[in-house]
């Protein structure tokens, strides 16, 4: 019997390690390969399965979607963007009162100086509205006769040299910060325009010049006679250009005769009214003249205003005011219930609006 063999198998490989590697390095080749193709057509695949989608199974329009969508984007960016713009704008100005309508609030004082040049008026202007005022008065027409604007009021001519104020400037800038412009304008006291007419000021009997309140040498200076319908007539044309300027506003002041009296004033022809008939007089011509375009307000000084005094001949209270500001002196400041009290009286007399400026504390209240 024959015998077998056992045979022994041995598995071989017939690759060396070269190849090995070789092999390796061109799996993860082509592993790259497909990635970055794959990578590279997946957008366009997409692109195509979403068209196909929306266009064939749906049947939407996705080119007009598309251009809808953007256009809504486009007009969202541009509502927000004038939106911030206009917050922006917004929030850099107050709103300022209607023209003529007296509101409650504190007055300040804008100093001539700081309005000679814009960036000083609109800091002046910033520095009032933060410290909580709701009027601001400027003066542009001093007790010494000076027009402070280039006025072109004809009898105005003398008043204006050296004038520097843009009144149109003021008041805007003024508005912008939420604050009423009030212009401040001296009345009867007004010793240039009395000497360039003479038709407008207080004579002296019996001669051919001029009534002065005290001696020539010692300063004395001539007045507008408050009898003159010249001179009134004058101051209401002033008012009239301040208030084309944008001063809806006004407070007058030296609505008065001088304190100085004798029997050397000739005042011309009076129609037998006395000083305190004469100033009421006046003062509703300048009402009525500026009726529901100007509010007209009317300085006096505490005594003017509680004791009486020969310039207003008697009391302020008797001059038919609507609109008062009272001049308290220093010496003379009043408390809350001081002011109180006088408020109920003066609106007893017909005083509508009561305004108490206070020298010591430097502000209107």
């Amino acid at each position: 019997m024959a015998k077998y063999k056992k045979v022994k198998r041995y598995h071989r490989s017939f690759y060396s390690p070269g190849m090995w590697v070789k092999k390796a390095v061109g799996i993860i080749v082509l592993v790259a390969v497909v990635l970055v193709v794959g990578w590279l057509a997946a957008p366009h695949v997409l692109d195509w399965a979403t068209h196909t989608w929306y266009t064939v199974v749906r049947n939407r329009d996705l080119s007009a979607s598309s251009e809808t969508t953007a256009s809504s984007a486009a007009a969202s960016s541009e509502v927000t963007a004038e939106s911030a713009a206009s917050s922006e704008v917004r929030a850099e100005s107050k709103p300022a009162a209607p023209a003529g309508v007296i509101i409650e609030g504190s007055w300040g004082v804008l100093d001539a100086a700081a309005a000679k040049d814009e960036a000083s008026l609109r800091a002046a202007a910033r520095q009032l509205a933060q410290q909580g005022a709701a009027y601001a008065v400027v003066t542009l027409k001093d007790s010494a006769g000076n027009i402070l604007y280039p006025s072109q009021v004809a009898a105005a001519a003398g008043s204006v040299e050296g004038a520097s104020l843009d009144p149109a400037l003021i008041a805007s800038v003024l508005k912008e910060n939420g604050l009423v412009p009030v212009a401040k304008l001296a009345a009867f006291r007004d010793p240039i325009a009395a000497r360039a007419d003479r038709n407008m000021a207080i004579g002296y009997t019996g001669q051919a010049y001029l009534w002065l309140d005290n001696k020539a040498s010692a300063g004395g200076n001539p007045w507008l006679n408050p009898y003159s319908g010249e001179a009134v007539r004058f101051i209401g044309d002033l008012i009239g250009e301040v208030q084309s300027m944008g001063f809806d506003h006004v407070l007058l002041e030296n609505v008065q005769f001088p304190s100085a009296q004798n029997g050397k004033q000739d005042f011309g022809s009076t129609d037998g009214r006395d000083r305190s008939a004469q100033l009421a007089a006046d003062i509703a011509a300048w009402d009525a003249r500026f009726e529901g375009s100007v509010t007209l307000w009317y300085g006096y000084s505490l005594g003017q205003v509680t004791e009486g005094a020969s310039t207003v001949g008697g009391s302020a209270t008797a001059l038919g005011v609507r609109n008062l500001v009272v001049e308290v002196p220093a010496k003379q400041t009043m408390d809350d219930t001081a002011r109180s009290e006088l408020r109920d009286t003066l609106s007893a007399s017909g005083v509508e609006h009561a305004v108490f400026w206070d020298d010591a504390a430097g502000i209107f209240q």
